[in-house]
């Protein structure tokens, strides 16, 4: 879009960068449109980790911004020059990277091209992120630059909903993150190819070699980090880049198992309505006017429940001895998993530990005043109980007294976010929809959205994948290869490309698809781009010692451009108006069109030649001509010449 100079700001006697669209694109509205977005977009974000932009304007025609001048280089070209990062400054690298597209997320801008070439580092390594250029706004009526399915960035970081086309959103500038850490830590991106085409191809189906396979010294923690930057589907990457920040800050501080300390799993988060008051489960859970029998009754049960735990624990241990090891003990399989104890555990954690455990759940809500809202207060099979992997565990979770908070379904499947949400009492609302990425049957949107409020009875609807569309192979014939390999892939099939010559389809325009048009594919079918390499090359006729004219006829029959130089040449060589050498070289291969240069020898000429015309008085001429002879000279324009002189 633009040259970037290097300028003094006069007034505040400063070094600045003073980027100026170029020319060509000054006359087109869109481009134009596109610098005043970058400019204005940028001027809001003031941040210690994004280049600063001080002003913009237009003068003459020529449009230019205003920008803090960052002394040092670019991520890409230390990358270029030192290889792969220590990975503890990558990840410190990365942190910054995410402190700045935090901050833009949050003021409703998605960046577009987050790679190492718009990461500048300064010589005491202080990290800024650079050119917005490309940046959308997330919210508010701002005019779209692009239509839908335009790709915009670049191949080798772009999201795979970028490579098709498709709406992006915070989590794609995360994903191209996650490309640039990768490069950062092995030294290359996970996805290389001959064009961009074969990039954007392996981003939609291929998944990223491992690091510590592909030779990285890195932890598992955070090559874990890494590859949950890389998931193909953003419900699955980090839901906010401060969300990442905590991961790496929780890296570089040494915690390399990034696993929460309870049992419930990595991200599991506690849900709890706006408004709730913190619950003193010591002081004042309980009412007072059960002092008596119930604390009489809770002690007994205690009392049963360790004796039983006791009872268990000898069993065990004669069974580690060996005493009770005849036929008519029974062993548990091991397939068989412990249910844990999940009462007074809020519900978003509860179901998270019975998946990671491998067992289903079903919820059932009910109205109660001693335990929060959102939290298990009994369950069936009780903790401890062994049980079959899959099992069903039943929870019953308190409503408390307030409006209860919506669940997040959005990547479950069909049937469990449907039968969870059923359980609170809400009606639930179930509409197909088409997508080439999620897998059929699971939850895509809610609406209203995870942890809003709802009351029973509530409606709530939930948009489920129904897979790739079962489709026609559209006409792809005189498309570009890159529009035709976007549609393929958000089709749901498969594309690879092979080249044919071509006399009449230009370079990298589709000649035809294999199978042919509107032949009907089912997902995930593999569709063949044959793309047009252009006219084949035909041998150059040999046409030296063939004459001038006969050459340029030889060569222009064979559809071949001729250019003509001399070469000077002995008075009597034999040479003398014939080709004496040509490039291209006799029968070398080259496209129809090439020019063909042909050296043509030309004789010296003799002295009595250049002496002829001086011996001739030219000025005699009319007075050895009779006035009535005129007509006679061989170059009309002359007579009329003389006979005027005459």
């Amino acid at each position: 879009m633009a040259d970037v100079y290097l300028a003094r700001d006069q007034l505040l006697d400063r070094p600045v960068a003073v980027k100026v669209l170029f020319n060509e694109f000054a006359d087109d509205p869109n481009f134009v449109e596109r610098f005043r977005r970058e400019a204005q977009a940028a001027a809001n974000l003031n941040h210690p980790n994004i280049v600063g932009v001080y002003d913009w304007g237009e003068e003459e025609g020529t449009y230019f911004i205003v920008m803090e001048y960052v002394e040092g280089r670019s991520l890409a070209e230390i990358l270029r020059t030192q290889g792969a990062l220590h990975p503890d400054r990558a990840a410190e690298v990365a942190t910054d990277i995410a402190a700045a597209l935090g901050f833009a997320h949050r003021n409703g801008l998605v960046h577009r091209d987050v790679k190492p070439g718009n990461v500048l580092v300064t010589a005491n390594g202080h990290v800024k992120v650079a050119d917005f250029g490309i940046a959308t706004a997330m919210v508010g009526n701002q005019t779209e630059l692009t239509q839908a399915g335009t790709v915009m960035g670049t191949a080798t970081y772009f999201s795979p909903e970028q490579a098709q086309g498709r709406p992006v959103d915070p989590r794609s500038d995360l994903y191209a993150l996650g490309i640039v850490l990768y490069e950062m830590l092995l030294g290359r991106p996970p996805f290389t190819g001959d064009s961009p085409l074969a990039v954007a191809y392996q981003h939609v189906q291929e998944s990223p070699p491992p690091l510590r396979a592909s030779g990285a010294s890195v932890s598992e923690s955070l090559e874990a980090i890494t590859l949950k930057l890389l998931a193909k589907n953003p419900v699955n990457r980090y839901p906010t880049a401060e969300d990442l920040r905590s991961d790496l800050r929780r890296y570089r501080e040494g915690a390399h198992d990034l696993r929460p300390p309870s049992a419930t799993g990595a991200g599991a988060r506690v849900a709890t309505p706006a408004g709730t008051p913190p619950v003193d489960y010591g002081k004042g859970s309980r009412s007072r006017r059960d002092d008596g029998w119930r604390r009489t009754l809770l002690f007994f049960v205690g009392l049963g429940a360790l004796v039983i735990a006791l009872g268990y624990l000898v069993v065990e241990f004669f069974d580690t001895l060996g005493v009770n090891n005849d036929s008519s003990t029974t062993s548990v399989p091991e397939d068989r998993v412990e249910v844990p104890s999940l009462i007074g555990v809020p519900m978003d954690e509860a179901r998270s530990a019975l998946r990671e455990a491998k067992l289903s759940v079903q919820m059932d809500y009910e109205t109660n005043n001693e335990f929060p809202e959102n939290t298990v207060f009994d369950q069936e099979p009780a903790a401890g109980t062994k049980v079959e992997q899959a099992d069903t565990v039943r929870l019953w979770v308190s409503r408390g007294t307030g409006p209860m908070v919506l669940l997040d379904v959005v990547g479950d499947a069909q049937a469990d976010a449907k039968r969870d949400l059923e359980a609170m009492g809400l009606v639930v609302d179930v509409y197909p929809l088409e997508d080439p990425v999620v897998p059929a049957g699971q939850v895509i949107e809610q609406n209203p959205p995870a942890g809003s409020p709802v009351e029973a009875t509530a409606q709530i609807v939930i948009f489920v994948s129904s897979g790739p569309p079962v489709e026609q192979l559209p006409d792809l014939v005189n498309r570009p290869v890159l529009d035709a390999m976007n549609i393929i892939v958000q089709l749901g099939w498969r594309a690879v490309t092979i080249e044919e010559y071509s006399e009449d389809v230009a370079d990298g325009l589709v000649l035809r698809t294999e199978p042919m048009s509107r032949t009907e594919l089912e997902p995930g079918e593999e569709v063949t781009i044959v793309v047009s390499s252009g006219p084949a090359p035909v041998p150059v006729p040999p046409v030296v010692s063939l004459t001038q004219d006969s050459a340029t006829v030889a060569l222009e029959g064979a559809g071949f451009a001729v250019n003509v130089r001399f070469q000077t040449l002995p008075t009597d060589s034999p040479n003398a108006g014939r080709v004496i050498s040509q490039s291209p070289l006799p029968d070398e291969e080259v496209g129809r069109g090439t020019a063909v240069t042909i050296v043509v020898g030309e004789a010296e000429a003799s002295v009595e030649t250049t002496l002829a015309p001086e011996t001739t008085e030219p000025t005699l001429a009319p007075e050895t001509t009779e006035p009535t002879l005129a007509p006679e000279p061989t170059e009309p324009p002359v007579a009329p010449e003389t006979t005027a002189e005459g």
